[in-house]
């Protein structure tokens, strides 16, 4: 049986309306090399959703079975739903010799940290609130009030940018593909979360 050198684990994270999911979409059809790590959540399903494509969606009760029993590497509510990723299937694609992208919120990011402390970690900016703003609107998926309250959650997520190794800013969508790709490759040491460039990015983000 040949032996593989484990996979890497990237952990991406952002606040709502950046545009993460559709950036990992973008990086695995352009890297299908990369194997994502599918979520379990108790929100419901959006009509453009398919079950085990986004997301396994499980019952409040199913999803506190699963937290009892240790099945998950990280957990997090998130808004008013349960999100949990399956501590064996990314330990089976890792062992595979796979790269693995997880895709989850800065709470997730932490756990994921503590108990993988090898994975690698990059965080999503928007380039500025009034395009997160622009960005939750235009789902029209949400009421005002509920887009409101993401906005002001947002800055809160945003200040725990520094908890990660890298950052991105989705100003431009294909550069900020690349930028995860070049990250993905080990390309990525200009786009160090602790570059001094960020630095009146994020003051206005945070204001």
């Amino acid at each position: 049986m040949t032996q593989h050198p484990p996979g890497k684990l990237f952990v991406i994270a952002a606040p709502s309306g950046a545009g993460k999911t559709s950036l990992v979409k973008a990086l695995l059809a352009r890297h299908p090399e990369l194997h994502v790590s599918i979520s379990h959540t108790t929100r419901k399903r959006r009509p453009n959703e398919e079950e085990g494509r986004e997301y396994y969606f499980v019952s409040v009760a199913q999803f506190e079975d699963l937290v009892a029993a240790g099945q998950f590497l990280e957990h997090a509510r998130v808004f008013d739903n349960l999100y949990g990723t399956g501590r064996k299937p990314v330990a089976e694609q890792l062992g595979r010799g796979h790269n693995v992208v997880l895709e989850i919120d800065w709470q997730g990011a932490q756990q994921v940290r503590r108990a993988l402390p090898e994975c690698s970690t990059i965080f999503i900016l928007p380039p500025s609130k009034e395009a997160l703003a622009s960005r939750l609107r235009n789902r029209a998926t949400d009421s005002d009030e509920v887009i409101a309250r993401r906005l002001r959650d947002a800055v809160g997520d945003m200040s725990h940018w520094n908890e990660f190794d890298y950052v991105v800013v989705n100003d431009d969508f294909e550069r900020a593909v690349a930028d995860l790709g070049r990250i993905v490759a080990g390309h990525g040491e200009d786009l160090r979360a602790q570059r001094p460039a960020l630095k009146p990015l994020l003051t206005a983000l945070l204001a």
